[in-house]
């Protein structure tokens, strides 16, 4: 004994209109002992690519076997003419955070140059005073301490 299925495939557009993609009518074979009993099928169908924008809708099969129809919960395709395209941003965060970085240093830099000028002239100033006091003549009473820094 043979069960007759119709399946279909629609889409439903966002203005709420119906357009039919496929249609197809198949005989089954109930295999002996499976009659009266609920059997789950697999049955694939590729739609070809979308050609444009306006594809975009709600997709849905049907299945129709002696009086029982039966719609799927239906997929939503949205169709965009240029794609998906996948946003990286790691090169932009790698060369402003190298950016960065160098400025920092640069800065970091030049302001230790800049202090080391301020406190050269102090040092060339102990210097001189360190040449006075050996040119004094000696005296009886013992030489001060050296500086901690030296």
């Amino acid at each position: 004994k043979y069960t007759n299925i119709s399946i279909s495939y629609y889409w439903i557009n966002s203005l709420g209109q119906k357009t039919s993609i496929y249609s197809t009518s198949q005989n089954i074979a109930v295999p002996s002992g499976k009659e009266n009993k609920t059997v789950a099928m697999s049955y694939n169908h590729r739609i070809m690519p979308l050609e444009n924008t306006s594809s975009t809708g709600t997709y849905y099969c049907r299945v129709k076997w002696n009086n029982i129809q039966k719609t799927g919960k239906g997929v939503f395709v949205l169709a965009r003419g240029t794609g998906y395209v996948e946003t990286s941003y790691g090169w932009e965060i790698l060369v402003t955070l190298t950016t960065l970085l160098a400025a920092l240093s640069i800065t970091a830099t030049a302001l230790l140059l800049w202090k080391r000028k301020v406190l050269c002239p102090r040092r060339n100033q102990l210097n001189i005073l360190r040449q006075k006091v050996e040119t004094q003549p000696p005296s009886a009473s013992p030489p001060p301490p050296p500086a901690v820094y030296d």
